[in-house]
Formats: C-alpha cells, sequence, structure tokens
C-alpha cells in the first residue's frame, strides 16, 4: 500500500529547513513544499511534508526540538514592545504610541501580524457556474499580500523614522499563519514582552473584530496590554494628561498604580482614582482617600482625584464618568480569565474594549 504524504507542520522557511536538517539526522526523509518559490527566504507558509508512516516519531522530534529552540530564544530574548497589527483593518495610532513607549523604556519594537487561510467556495444556481479556488492558490495569494504589506510598512516606518515623525528605535516584523487571539498570546508566553500595543474599534465602529481580538488578549495574557481605539487624537504618551485608575482596593493596584504612572511618564499628569460599587459604603470613600494622599506624597508632582462610582458591572457609567472629566486614558490591574468564565461571564476589561472610545492600559499584577 503507498505511503501517503502527510503535513507535519506549516512554517517560515528559515525554521522549515531547520526542522528538515534534524529529521533528516534521524533517518526521515522530508520535503518541503514552497509556496513562494521566487523569494524562498520570505516565505511564511512553508509546509513540511512526511510519510505518514513517519509521523508519530517526526511529532515527538519536532515536539523536543522546537520546545529547545524557545528555549534558547527566550534565554537570549531581548526586552521589546510587541506591536500587534491588522494590514486589513490596522488602527493607525497603534504604531505611534509602540514606538514612543519603546524609546521611553529604552527597548526594541516587534510588529506581528497574523494572517488566516480560509478556503472560499463561490457557487450559485441554474444558469450560474460554480468557482473553486483552491487551498494552495488561496494560500498561495494570502502569503504573497502578507509579505508586500510587510514590505510596505518596513519601508513606511523607516521613511517616518528618517523624517523624525517616529523615534530612531530598532525594529522588526514577523508574520504568522494561525488564529490571532491565539498566536498572539502563544508569542506572548513565550518571549514576555514589555508591553503589547494593540488597537480597538470603539463602540463607533460597527466591525468589532479587532475589539474583540484584542479583548481576548487582555482577558488571557499576563503580559500588560495598552489598547487604541481607532478614533483617538492623541499620538504619543507625551499627551496624555489625564488618567483614570479603576480600584477594588487590591494590594496589588498600589503596583499597578506605579506601572500606570511611570508608563505615562509626564510632569502635568492628573490621576482620577475611581472605585466602582452596587452599593456605596462610607469604609471606600475612606479607602479612596487614603490611596489619594499616599500617592500624593509619592508622586508630589501629580494631581490626585477620587471618585465612587455606582455600580460595579456598568461600563456604560464608567465611560460617561471618563467623558465628563476627559480622562485620556483607564486604567486598571486585572486577573486572567479561564475560558469558561470569558465565554459565558465576560469580564469588565472585555466590555471596556468593546464599549469604550477611551484608551485602555491593563496589568496583569
Amino acid at each position: 500500500m503507498e505511503d501517503k504524504l502527510v503535513t507535519l507542520a506549516i512554517r517560515t522557511y528559515n525554521r522549515a529547513q531547520m526542522i528538515k536538517n534534524v529529521l533528516e539526522e534521524n533517518g526521515i526523509e522530508t520535503m518541503i513544499h514552497n509556496l513562494n518559490l521566487e523569494q524562498p527566504e520570505m516565505a511564511v507558509g512553508v509546509r513540511v511534508r512526511i510519510k505518514k508512516s513517519d509521523l508519530p516519531r517526526a511529532l515527538k522530534i519536532v515536539e523536543e526540538v522546537e520546545s529547545a529552540w524557545e528555549r534558547d530564544d527566550a534565554d537570549g530574548e531581548k526586552r521589546h514592545v510587541l506591536i500587534s497589527v491588522d494590514f486589513a483593518d490596522m488602527v493607525e495610532h497603534t504604531i505611534d504610541f509602540g514606538f514612543w513607549f519603546a524609546e521611553q523604556m529604552g527597548v526594541s519594537v516587534t510588529i506581528l501580524y497574523v494572517y488566516f487561510t480560509p478556503s472560499y467556495t463561490i457557487s450559485g444556481n441554474r444558469d450560474f457556474s460554480t468557482y473553486s479556488i483552491s487551498d494552495s492558490e488561496l494560500t498561495r495569494r494570502i502569503v504573497n499580500q502578507a509579505n508586500a504589506d510587510a514590505e510596505n510598512l518596513d519601508r513606511l516606518l523607516k521613511k517616518r523614522i528618517t523624517n523624525k515623525e517616529l523615534p530612531d528605535v530598532n525594529f522588526g516584523i514577523e508574520i504568522k499563519e494561525g488564529v490571532p487571539e491565539d498566536e498572539i498570546l502563544d508569542y506572548c508566553k513565550k518571549r514576555n514582552p514589555e508591553l503589547v500595543v494593540m488597537g480597538t474599534q470603539g463602540k463607533k465602529i460597527t466591525d468589532e473584530l479587532i475589539g474583540s481580538v484584542t479583548a481576548e488578549v487582555i482577558d488571557s495574557t499576563l503580559s500588560p496590554v495598552f489598547a487604541v481605539p481607532v478614533q483617538v487624537a492623541l499620538r504619543s504618551p507625551k499627551q496624555i494628561r489625564r488618567v483614570a485608575f479603576l480600584t477594588n482596593f487590591d494590594q496589588k493596584d498600589l503596583i499597578a498604580i506605579d506601572k500606570t504612572i511611570e508608563l505615562c511618564n509626564s510632569e502635568n499628569t492628573e490621576i482620577y482614582f475611581i472605585h466602582s460599587a452596587e452599593k456605596t459604603e462610607p469604609w471606600s470613600e475612606v479607602m479612596l482617600a487614603g490611596i489619594k494622599s499616599y500617592f500624593a506624597s509619592q508622586y508630589p508632582g501629580i494631581k490626585t482625584h477620587y471618585a465612587l462610582l455606582g455600580s460595579s458591572n456598568s461600563p456604560e457609567l464608567i465611560e460617561n464618568y471618563l467623558k465628563e472629566k476627559e480622562i485620556d486614558l483607564l486604567a486598571f490591574n486585572s486577573r486572567r480569565k479561564k475560558m469558561f468564565s470569558r465565554l459565558f461571564n465576560p469580564g469588565l476589561a472585555y466590555r471596556l474594549v468593546m464599549q469604550s472610545d477611551t484608551m485602555l492600559f491593563v496589568t496583569h499584577v
């Protein structure tokens, strides 16, 4: 019986070559199906194919060597800001904030784009004919477009740096195939960026795709996330003046507030401490006043305020307060939620991402 070829993995060209070498050293015949033969070094959808009978052993070998490579990468990983973009629907301010934050932190920038490769069939009845696009042809088009978009973005960013529209920090662009939120979360787990900068649509935009990806990342990652709505007029951290911090009087909030102040890094910053609860308790006002007093003494150049809001479960109430006080950035500390909880009881972070037109900074202390 003929031993069929199966796809073991889809990787970048360089990684596919590394896997091929390891497998052949272990006596497993390996072939690479390259979807971009003209520029193999630019290919990001390379298929590593082996005989079906070799699959169990090959899977074990690849799992072991890739785990070792990832450990090596993590050991030598440089501090960096991750900017997640979608070439089809990009919130341009994410680039600006990501670069300015990187300069402020003294780190580099990695720009990540994740593309998805579905297959489509267009069909009709009666007098209409059926037209199908094969998986390989469709994937080739998507990969080529992703590479072209990455090259265009690279040229644009270098031009903006030359024109001093962006700070001169080292940057690189990575392209991955997969589900965006899964790939971003996997990247954060393996490479631990100092900060993730992502775009959201805001409640005035009907397409919620970008917002839902950002919300999922915020609810699931350990990395701090800075979310930028598409309609925000600010372009750099230096323009952030009024910051609201949503507190539950957890001791970890003190660390998160420090991180927020460090991120904004402005002498003219004003902090509004907010506590939102279903029932107003006198003790809540005492706690807020204490937090205000503490940070006023720790950061004497920063003006501090506090407020009690009437509901802990109302993004609309919080959003109204943010508009009333002309808040530039809402910050808070959020615990990671498990998948079941996220699906059936979306957290406040998720709902704020989907409904707020204010920038968000979410820590996970």
